[in-house]
């Protein structure tokens, strides 16, 4: 655990390099090529996680990279983006409301995040339409298909609707399982950004916590030709639970379950 004299000296750093992050988006972003803007983002990211106390271990390796590719995550945390940034510059979706929040929705609009729009009707007709032509120029996309956070305990039901877009565009879809540890190995809930928490109180546990890994296992991607979404999802959640031993929500590590609700 880290003092409060360590902690306050963490959130000095770390609005320190948002703020640099925030002039270099603005200043240099649209200037640089595209090769750039991913090491940019990939450096930017593991400083976020070097200042708030994560060592990132990962396992697997990340296949077809410059070509198009989907990433399937399971979801703790806010920072579980920055997890998958610091391995390699990723096009995430998320909900709408992000892009208001105060310098963070600026972040994230700037660096690639498709957007999507809760409650309206063919949102995720649109959202799938941009993420198909994202991925057939090459893009790596990732998404979230679990809709919320847990606290790392549990795998919730996967919504299959955004993983079309991967079978859309005729490109695999790569799960990749996230996990927060203490550095003896066990499980950490400090990242866990869950129930009616607010962003900073999650900034904050994670900076008192000042010791986590942060361990992202690639793990083998999933070919979409001639799958339904659904079959692809499940396949995703199972290859999930089986690396991370967990429960998906009351069925076995490894059990398929037939969930096929929808995103919004």
């Amino acid at each position: 655990m880290r003092s409060p004299l360590g902690v306050g000296w963490a959130f000095t750093r770390l609005i320190l390099h948002v703020a640099l992050g925030t002039a270099i988006i603005a200043s240099y972003f649209p200037f640089a090529r595209s090769e750039t803007r991913a090491r940019l983002i990939r450096w930017w990211s593991q400083v976020v996680l070097r200042i708030c106390g994560m060592r990132l271990a990962v396992s697997g390796q990340l296949e077809g990279l410059g070509h198009g590719r989907m990433l399937v995550l399971n979801h703790i945390s806010w920072i579980d983006v920055y997890v998958v940034h610091a391995i390699h510059a990723t096009r995430f979706v998320a909900k709408s409301e992000i892009r208001s929040w105060p310098v963070i929705g600026y972040l994230c609009d700037r660096t690639g995040t498709v957007f999507i729009e809760r409650g309206r009707r063919h949102a995720v007709h649109q959202a799938n339409q941009q993420l198909a032509d994202l991925l057939r120029k090459g893009a790596c996309v990732g998404v979230f298909p679990e809709g919320t956070t847990s606290d790392g305990s549990v795998l919730l039901p996967f919504h299959a609707n955004l993983i079309q877009a991967a079978i859309e565009a005729g490109v695999p879809v790569q799960p990749v399982a996230v996990r927060y540890e203490r550095p003896n190995g066990e499980r950490a809930r400090d990242a866990a950004y869950i129930g009616e928490m607010s962003l900073i109180e999650s900034l904050f546990m994670i900076l008192r916590a000042g010791s986590l890994i942060a361990r992202a296992t690639l793990l083998p991607p999933i070919d979409t030709r001639g799958r339904t979404r659904h079959e692809v999802a499940r396949a995703a959640r199972q290859a999930i639970s089986l690396s991370l031993g967990l429960d998906t929500a009351g069925t076995p590590p490894g059990t398929e379950t037939d969930y096929q609700g929808e995103l919004l």
